[in-house]
């Protein structure tokens, strides 16, 4: 009996569970008359079906490649993904797995079907993008909101005469916008945003996102109107259309883009207004002159903003919160909770140069110990042995098929041969054929060529980093080498506690990213567990000294 999988979604939040369950209801019908076994239901729900990124469809996808089933069955192409591009490839991928796709609107479906229904879909969400801001715009230009709340206002819930809800509507949160006034008026005294968000945090004053108050939340960004200082809608100034929202194809995450000025929809709304005129331009002039000072010593090339100013940027943390560990000045670090919102008490710091050079020295000498190499050396070698036994065991397996099924074919070439009518045997000949293909395509990836470590890899390894070490100091070879030393680190955890002495410093535990360690120790061209019989995403911790405990596969 043919296995079935059934694919159900539905898209937005104000649709309900039942849109899924009436979708497997009528699959499930279509299947017992087509008399296939219904071995799965995938399902996503409240999710767009404009991004492939979706649990139930990445699921559906890795058993398809596996041969759990033979037919998917959806309402229509449309539930599958509405993208050209997604679409295209669901179709790819289930078609080289021998999987048909079936939908109750479409049928069978085919080439023919995924360039017109993907074409279809692709322009649905546009059209339906365009109405949706069309009746947006008209809601600001009505002097409502065009979607979300500000910090300061509540949303107003009523019915109209006619008994459907009004939307847009809001008022002033009095408690709130007393919050608003004194952010305003602190920064216009002089407060620096990350003494206004620590004073707010230590009186437990509520937060927009209900968390804890942070310095962003505070200045934003004047050039895209974030951030509580930023916000006209705070001086009855309603700004619409500043930016513009797309999703980004890798991740299926929404991202900014500012929309040029001349595409700002603007109203005005004064009876929302919380700030005076004098106070908001007496914080615009102080943004301006902060701005002008600071322009001097910004650059706005690339390279300078996408890479890491320091050596390990972005990988220090806080032992006590989680939070990083930024710099303070030209010459320490320290934990950005305890700094800016007042949320940490680690408020020990350390000297950058000092920090750089005690984890260059741990991963040096400390971080690759000789006798756990060796130790792991051996681990790894079983663990490998294992995966290689494992994967003779399955071409064995497929190389027995492959026997099989030839032989198979033979009997019904010869039954044709005998007389036999070839309606009769034809379904049968065409079923064998696609599994010879799939299992010769499963005999002809795979691999018996597993990864091999030297007994020397430590001594090795430590060589290696000497010479990154050295090419620090070589402007030419300098980002190359800083590349290369922060993939072997996963994060710094710097830990305040005391010296023999009883003094108080900070602690330094190294975890190191194994895959990258391994790749530089055995001269690997990209990093084990990218592919093959290897680590997979394995973190090797070094704690105390640097030594590691314990090497685990």
């Amino acid at each position: 009996m043919t296995a079935a999988a059934i694919y159900a979604r539905y898209s937005s939040d104000l649709q309900r569970d039942a849109s899924i369950e009436d979708q497997i209801r009528l699959c499930k019908e279509r299947a017992k008359r087509e008399g296939w076994r219904v071995v799965n239901c995938y399902t996503d729900h409240a999710i767009s079906g404009a991004s492939l990124i979706r649990p139930g469809m990445q699921m559906l996808l890795q058993d398809a490649q596996a041969g759990k089933f033979d037919v998917i069955v959806a309402e229509a192409i449309d539930r599958l993904s509405r993208d050209q591009e997604d679409i295209a490839h669901i179709y790819k991928r289930t078609r080289f797995a021998s999987v048909r796709i079936v939908t109750l609107s479409e049928g069978d479906v085919n080439e023919l079907h995924i360039g017109l229904k993907g074409t279809m879909g692709a322009l649905f969400l546009k059209d339906l993008a365009d109405k949706t801001r069309r009746g947006l715009r008209g809601r600001v230009e009505a002097g409502k909101s065009g979607g979300g709340n500000s910090f300061g206002y509540d949303v107003v819930r009523r019915l109209d005469t006619d008994g459907l809800p009004v939307r847009g509507e809001r008022k002033i949160n009095a408690a709130q916008a007393g919050i608003v006034r004194r952010i305003f008026n602190d920064y216009a005294a002089g407060k620096a945003p990350q003494a206004i968000a620590k004073q707010l945090n230590k009186e437990a004053v509520p937060s927009p996102s209900g968390t804890d108050w942070g310095p962003s939340t505070i200045h934003g960004n004047p050039d895209r109107g974030t951030g509580i200082l930023n916000n006209e809608l705070y001086v009855g100034k309603l700004v619409w259309n500043r930016l513009r929202y797309i999703k980004d194809p890798e991740t299926g995450k929404r991202v900014s883009r500012p929309n040029p000025e001349a595409e700002w929809i603007t109203q005005d709304v004064p009876d929302l207004r919380i700030i005076a005129d004098d106070l908001w331009q007496a914080v615009k002039a102080r943004q301006k002159s902060l701005r002008s000072t600071r322009t001097g010593k910004k650059s706005s090339g690339y390279w300078d903003r996408r890479r890491p100013h320091y050596l390990f940027s972005g990988l220090m943390r806080c032992g006590c919160c989680g939070g990083g560990f930024v710099v303070l000045n030209a010459e320490r670090i320290g934990c950005a909770n305890a700094r800016n919102k007042g949320t940490c008490d680690n408020r020990h710091t350390i000297r950058r140069d000092a920090l750089e050079a005690t984890v260059l020295e741990g991963l040096q000498s400390r971080l690759m110990d000789p006798a756990l190499c060796d130790e792991f050396c051996k681990e790894y070698t079983r663990h490998t042995n294992r995966l290689r036994n494992e994967g003779n065991a399955r071409h064995k397996v497929d190389r027995a098929a492959l026997v099989k099924i030839d032989r198979e074919l033979d009997r019904l070439v010869q039954a044709l041969m005998d007389g036999v009518p070839a309606s009769r045997v034809k379904d049968k000949i065409t079923d064998l054929e696609n599994r010879k293909a799939e299992t010769e395509a499963r005999i002809r990836d795979a691999t018996d060529n597993p990864v091999l470590i030297h007994p020397n890899m430590a001594n090795y390894y430590r060589d290696q980093i000497g010479a990154l070490r050295e090419a620090l100091g070589d402007e030419l070879a300098r980002v190359q080498a800083a590349d290369l030393i922060r993939k072997l680190v996963d994060k710094i955890v710097l830990v305040p506690g005391t010296d023999e002495e009883g003094h108080t410093s900070l602690s330094i535990d190294l975890h190191g990213h194994l895959a990258g360690i391994l790749s530089l120790a055995t001269k690997a061209k990209r990093p084990l567990g990218e592919s093959g019989p290897s680590v997979e995403y394995i973190k090797l911790v070094a704690g105390g000294g640097f030594e590691p405990p314990t090497f685990r596969l």
